[in-house]
């Protein structure tokens, strides 16, 4: 069995409506004023759902999104034929957890960009549990879309959550572990089923990959 343990837990479900715009004013005092400017929603919500969690240079984050600066993405395919350099930089994948440590000058050990959709939250947890780093931090989240909404290429909703994991159980709130199964793959949670699980702090338990994974809470 690998296992880590659930030493904080952080999620972030702003109200619908909410747009980076909103973000700033709700978040204002979160952030450097001059990084503000230039942050993206998504990178604010991940910002928010790091803050207070001190990492280390020997500390490693895992990063997990399906469509990333969706937003910013949009507005930088309607700039054409004069496109954005800004807009490109904070469109690309994994720009708001880079926002985020860039905006703290934060080095850390290593950082893994995940990608994808259907096995994502699992490819996440199988990079957490095998890191050597002896903290992660599992963090991740959406922008809501607009147009490519509609194309069935973005969220239907805005959130990002962070896990910080630890090999050291004394103190934890929970604990996140995989043990070796055969049989089919069932579904496992979408990202943001993960992160309202998170929130609800309700245990998860599924196969996937050849693995058993299991949330469980104290």
């Amino acid at each position: 069995m690998t296992e880590r343990f659930i030493h904080e837990v952080r999620v972030e479900r702003p109200p619908a409506a909410e747009d980076a715009a909103a973000a700033r004013a709700r978040l204002a005092e979160r952030f450097p004023r001059a990084a503000l400017r230039r942050m993206t929603h998504l990178g604010m919500l991940v910002g928010a759902a790091a803050d207070g969690i001190a990492l280390g240079p020997d500390d490693a984050i895992v990063y997990a999104t399906s469509y990333g600066e969706t937003r910013a993405l949009e507005d930088y395919l309607a700039s054409f034929p004069a496109a954005s350099p800004l807009l490109f930089q904070t469109s690309i994948h994994p720009s708001a957890v880079q926002q985020v440590l860039i905006g703290r000058q934060q080095p850390v050990a290593r950082l893994w960009p995940l990608a994808g959709r259907a096995r994502l939250v699992e490819q996440a947890l199988l990079a957490a549990v095998l890191e050597p780093a002896p903290r992660v931090w599992l963090t991740g989240g959406e922008e809501r879309g607009t147009w490519l909404l509609e194309r069935g290429v973005a969220s239907d909703r805005a959130f990002a959550f962070g896990l910080l994991l630890a090999a050291d159980g004394d103190g934890a709130a929970g604990r996140l572990a995989a043990r070796p199964a055969s049989g089919p793959d069932e579904p496992g949670p979408t990202l943001a089923l993960f992160a309202d699980a998170l929130a609800a702090r309700a245990p998860l338990a599924w196969t996937g990959g050849g693995a058993r994974w299991s949330v469980e809470w104290r």
